[in-house]
């Protein structure tokens, strides 16, 4: 079943596009660097002096003692930060692909229920979300901070990846749908085994975006009182006054998890574009 691409389409998401991406996004972060840099030497120009401390804030990662390694609380704080990244990317992906193939629907009650839940959490702040889920419906359905927590973030990205979701689907063409139902195939066999792969290629740069702006979106769980990382980092720096060193190194775990999760989905795109690139010769 080929497949055909626009001119246009192609130079959006042809390689050297990408390529220019990724090497925009790396002069991006060796500006903010050199910035960051820039303002410390000022300050210690200035005589604005700073003791660092950072033999104190090792050991509330995690130390080691005659019964093994014991994790601290910022170690445990970031182990609840990727479950509830893991989960609600999990929970996000299924409520946005329902609303996707919703609003796709050709049934008009289907097409306004997915596009109500899109408009409804893409329109209001995600921390009053969390709000209403841990307020509200928890002491209904018993969820507790955690899965208040999941339950909240997993709809709101959801919103999100609905339209992400419905746009790769639109960058199929019909021909492919009529195609697969021609052979005997139903809708979700159409959908699953020869729709959704041809999209994938198209969805893998916005889902990269969306997976880190998940991760990022997790600091705010902190406000319905999940021990995550950013409520550790709170309770550690009232607790040593080292407010610099634990920002620090909390901005650090978070950097390095997002990009941990840009860096496969950059790879993933390297092989589709090789695959893409065979095929055409």
């Amino acid at each position: 079943m080929p497949q055909h691409h626009s001119a246009a389409a192609a130079d959006d998401s042809g390689p050297l596009s990408r390529r220019s991406r990724h090497a925009w996004r790396g002069a991006a972060l060796l500006l903010a660097l050199v910035a960051l840099g820039a303002v410390y030497w000022h300050l210690a120009g200035q005589g604005m002096t700073y003791e660092w401390q950072w033999n104190r804030v090792w050991r509330h990662f995690g130390r080691w003692t005659a019964h093994g390694f014991v994790a601290g609380p910022l170690l445990e704080g970031l182990c609840m930060t990727l479950g509830i990244a893991a989960a609600g990317f999990c929970l996000s992906t299924a409520l946005g692909l329902a609303a996707a193939v919703g609003r796709l629907s050709p049934w008009p009650f289907c097409r306004l229920a997915a596009g109500a839940y899109v408009q409804l959490l893409r329109n209001t702040p995600l921390l009053l979300q969390l709000f209403f889920v841990y307020f509200l419906l928890s002491p209904l359905l018993a969820l507790g901070p955690f899965g208040s927590a999941v339950l909240a973030l997993g709809a709101f990205e959801g919103a999100y990846m609905a339209e992400l979701f419905r746009a790769g689907l639109l960058s199929v063409p019909r021909a492919q749908w009529e195609a697969a139902l021609s052979l005997g195939f139903g809708l979700g066999q159409a959908l699953r085994l020869v729709i959704l792969p041809q999209a994938a290629r198209n969805m893998l740069p916005p889902l990269t975006s969306q997976i880190v702006t998940l991760i990022k979106d997790t600091s705010l769980v902190s406000a319905i009182a999940v021990a995550d990382l950013t409520l550790r980092a709170q309770a550690l720096i009232a607790e040593t006054f080292l407010a610099f060193e634990v920002w620090l190194l909390v901005a650090a775990i978070y950097l390095a998890l997002t990009l941990c999760a840009s860096v496969p989905g950059w790879l993933l795109e390297r092989r589709a574009d090789a695959y893409s690139g065979a095929a055409g010769r």
